[in-house]
C-alpha cells in the first residue's frame, strides 16, 4: 500500500511533473512510464501516480481519490476545488488571456453590448466580464478556440498563451492578462493532517528542488 498516491494532469505537464519527482528521488522507470497504464507506482512502493485529464486532477485530489495532484492554475481556478495548494512547481508558465481581432481590441467592452466569448473556461471568463460590468454570452468550446474569431462564431476568446505564436497566426492580439499561471502542487486536505509526515516530506523535497532550480538559474 502507497504512502501517497498524487494525480498527474497529462499532456503538457506530465514530463516536466515526473522530472521533478524524479529530481528528488522518487523514481519511475521508463518502461512505466512509457506504457498505457494509468496507474503505476514508484521503485520504493511509497507512491503511487494515476495519470488523468487536466481538469480531473483537482476532482480526484478534492474527493481523497488520490492524496495529492499536479496540475496547472487555470485548471484551479476553473474548477474552484476545495483543495490545499501549498506550492506553485514553477514550471508550465504561460498566461490566460483575452483576445481577439484587431478591431475588436480597439473598440474595447461596451457595457451596454453583450461580449460574445469563446472559451474552455466559463467560469473565469464569467467572473472576468461581470467584475466589469460587461454582460457575456459564452460559448464553451474544448479545442480550436482561436478559430471563433476568424470564423465569426465569437468576437473575443479566453485561453492559453504561451509565446502567443498561434494567436499571431490566426491574425488575433491580447487584449488583456487575467492571470499569471503556473504548474501546481494541490493536497486532499483531509490527507494533508491524516498523511502529515508523507506529505509533509513530499512538500519539503519539492520545495528544496525548486529553490535549487532558481539558485542554478540566478547563478547561471
Amino acid at each position: 500500500m502507497p504512502d501517497l498516491t498524487i494525480a498527474i494532469a497529462k499532456g503538457r505537464l506530465q514530463d516536466s511533473a515526473m522530472e521533478m519527482f524524479q529530481c528528488v528521488g522518487i523514481v519511475v522507470s521508463d518502461e512505466a512510464v512509457q506504457s498505457r497504464r494509468l496507474m503505476i507506482a514508484d521503485e520504493s512502493g511509497r507512491y503511487s501516480f494515476i495519470f488523468v485529464k487536466p481538469a480531473d486532477v483537482p476532482v480526484y485530489v478534492e474527493y481523497g481519490v488520490a492524496d495529492a495532484g499536479v496540475c496547472g492554475r487555470d485548471v484551479l481556478m476553473e474548477s474552484n476545488a476545495d483543495v490545499h495548494e501549498p506550492l506553485d512547481l514553477g514550471f508550465g508558465h504561460c498566461r490566460l488571456v483575452v483576445a481577439g481581432r484587431p478591431e475588436s481590441a480597439e473598440r474595447g467592452y461596451n457595457p451596454l453590448a453583450t461580449a460574445r466569448v469563446a472559451t474552455k473556461y466559463p467560469r473565469v471568463t464569467a467572473d472576468y466580464f461581470q467584475r466589469r460590468g460587461v454582460p457575456v454570452e459564452l460559448i464553451v468550446l474544448s479545442g480550436s478556440v482561436e478559430l471563433a474569431p476568424v470564423l465569426g462564431l465569437s468576437e473575443h476568446i479566453v485561453d492559453l498563451v504561451e509565446t502567443g505564436r498561434t494567436l499571431r497566426e490566426n491574425g488575433l492580439v491580447i487584449i488583456d492578462t487575467i492571470a499569471q499561471l503556473s504548474a501546481r502542487l494541490v493536497v486532499n486536505r483531509a490527507s494533508y493532517h491524516l498523511k502529515r509526515a508523507s506529505v509533509a516530506e513530499l512538500i519539503n523535497k519539492l520545495r528544496e528542488a525548486i529553490t535549487r532550480d532558481r539558485g542554478a538559474g540566478e547563478n547561471g
